[in-house]
C-alpha cells in the first residue's frame, strides 16, 4: 500500500489567514472583519491551485460541498478543461438531488473528463447548513437515506434496470444509459453511530479528520471491523493541513503568525457557532483544543490552531519535510493510504509541500509513483514563499 496524495481546491475563497470567513457568518457578513490578503475563487485562480497540483504530482484535489462555496460539479467540470492528469474529488450531498440522476451525472462527468472522477459523500452534520438546501431531515435519519442513496446509485451503474423500495428512494427502473468506465470511487466521513454502518456497507475510501494516531488508530479498527462483518474491504483516508518549511523553526514562525492573526472575538464566534454542529466529528475536532489557544500542539507535529475559526478538518501538520514525512508514514503505518491535504494559501503551500515533503516520501519507498511524470525530484527548493503581511 503506497501514499496516495491529494490538495484542496479553495472554492469559497483562499488567502493569507485562517479567518474562515464563511463558516460562521451564516450568510451575514456585515460582522466579518476585512482582511487583507484575501483571494477570491474566481476561475483563473483555482486553475493556477489545480495546475500546480497535478504539476507537483498530487493524484486528485478535493473540493468543499455547501451554500458558502461555488458548486463543486461545475467548477471542476471546468478545471478538468485546465489539466490533463488531475482527478477531482467532488463533493456532494446526497438526498439534495435524485440518486438516479447523481448516478447519470457522475457517468456522464467520468467520460467527459476520461475517467478523472473522484465522489465525496458529504452527508452534512449541520441541520442549519441542510435547511438552506430545503432539507428538514435529523442526523441520524440523514445517514439513513445516505446508505439508501448509494446503494440506488450502485445499483443504477450495474448497466440494467434497477428497481429499489425504500423509505427515502422508490425506483423503478432506474439506469444509466453507459454505466461509467471505471467506477468512480466513493469517499466518505463520519464519526457517528449512524455513520459506521454506511461507510462499512456501501464505500471505498473512509475518510477522517487530522486526530492524534491513537484516535484514529480507533477508527480505523471500528470502521475495519463493521466492514469484516458485511464482508468488505475498506480504504482510509485522512483530511489534514500542512505547514511545511526548510525547518522547523520555520514552520513554527508561520504557525505562530497564523494564530497571531486570530482575534479573541473570531475565535470566540467560531466556537459559538461551531459548537452548535451536530457532527459528532466536528465536537472530536473542537475538543483538541477546547478553545484556547494554549497547548495547541498535540501530537508531535499536529496542530490545533485551524479549528479554532474553522469548521471541518481543524488541525496541520507542522515542521521541517522530514518531520512532516515522519508523521505522514506513521499515520501510513496505521493504515491511511490516502492523504488530502491542503494549506493557507493553498497555492503557495501546495508547492512548499510538494516540493519539499514529496521527495522525502519518495525516497523512503512511500510513493507509487517515482519522481518525474509531473512530481518534483528530490532535492528541489521551493519555489514559492508564502509570505507574511
Amino acid at each position: 500500500m503506497s501514499v496516495r496524495l491529494h490538495w484542496f481546491l479553495p472554492t469559497g475563497g483562499d488567502g493569507r489567514t485562517l479567518v474562515d470567513r464563511h463558516a460562521y457568518s451564516g450568510g451575514d457578513r456585515s460582522g466579518v472583519t476585512p482582511v487583507s490578503g484575501v483571494r477570491t475563487p474566481d476561475i483563473d485562480y483555482l486553475a493556477q491551485i489545480a495546475k500546480a497540483a497535478e504539476h507537483l504530482g498530487f493524484e486528485a484535489v478535493l473540493t468543499p460541498a455547501g451554500t458558502w462555496c461555488e458548486d463543486a460539479w461545475l467548477t471542476t467540470a471546468a478545471l478538468a478543461q485546465h489539466t490533463e492528469r488531475l482527478k477531482f474529488l467532488v463533493a456532494f450531498r446526497p438526498g439534495l438531488i435524485s440518486p438516479v440522476l447523481a448516478a447519470q451525472m457522475a457517468a456522464t462527468y467520468q467520460r467527459v473528463t476520461r475517467g478523472r472522477l473522484l465522489l465525496n459523500i458529504v452527508t452534512g452534520g449541520d441541520s442549519t447548513e441542510q435547511r438552506r438546501f430545503g432539507d428538514h431531515l435529523d442526523h441520524d435519519q440523514r445517514y439513513a437515506r445516505t446508505a439508501e442513496f448509494l446503494e440506488v446509485v450502485r445499483g443504477v451503474w450495474g448497466g440494467k434496470p434497477y428497481d429499489f423500495d425504500g423509505e427515502h428512494y422508490q425506483v423503478a427502473g432506474g439506469l444509466t444509459a453507459v454505466p461509467p468506465d471505471p467506477l468512480p470511487q466513493i469517499f466518505f466521513g463520519g464519526s457517528s453511530a449512524a455513520a459506521g454502518p454506511v461507510a462499512a456497507r456501501h464505500t471505498d475510501v473512509y475518510l477522517t479528520w487530522g486526530e492524534p494516531p491513537a484516535q484514529v488508530k480507533e477508527k480505523i479498527d471500528w470502521i475495519r471491523g463493521l466492514a469484516e462483518r458485511e464482508g468488505r474491504e475498506v480504504r482510509f483516508g485522512i483530511r489534514l493541513h500542512t505547514i511545511a518549511r526548510d525547518s522547523s523553526r520555520e514552520a513554527w514562525a508561520v504557525a505562530d503568525r497564523l494564530l497571531d492573526d486570530l482575534d479573541p472575538e473570531a475565535i470566540a464566534g467560531a466556537q459559538q457557532a461551531l459548537g452548535r454542529s451536530e457532527s459528532v466529528g466536528q465536537h472530536r475536532m473542537l475538543a483538541l483544543h477546547g478553545g484556547s489557544r494554549d497547548q495547541l500542539e498535540i501530537s508531535p507535529n499536529l496542530w490545533a490552531g485551524v479549528g479554532l475559526v474553522r469548521g471541518g478538518a481543524g488541525t496541520a501538520l507542522v515542521g521541517s519535510h522530514a518531520e512532516i514525512a515522519d508523521r505522514i508514514e506513521e499515520y501510513h503505518a496505521l493504515g491511511i493510504e490516502h492523504f488530502v491535504l491542503s494549506g493557507y494559501p493553498h497555492l503557495e503551500e501546495a508547492y512548499w509541500f510538494g516540493e519539499g515533503v514529496t521527495p522525502e516520501l519518495a525516497g523512503r519507498g512511500l510513493l507509487a509513483d517515482a519522481p518525474g511524470n509531473g512530481r518534483p525530484a528530490p532535492g528541489g527548493a521551493p519555489l514559492l514563499v508564502a509570505g507574511g503581511r
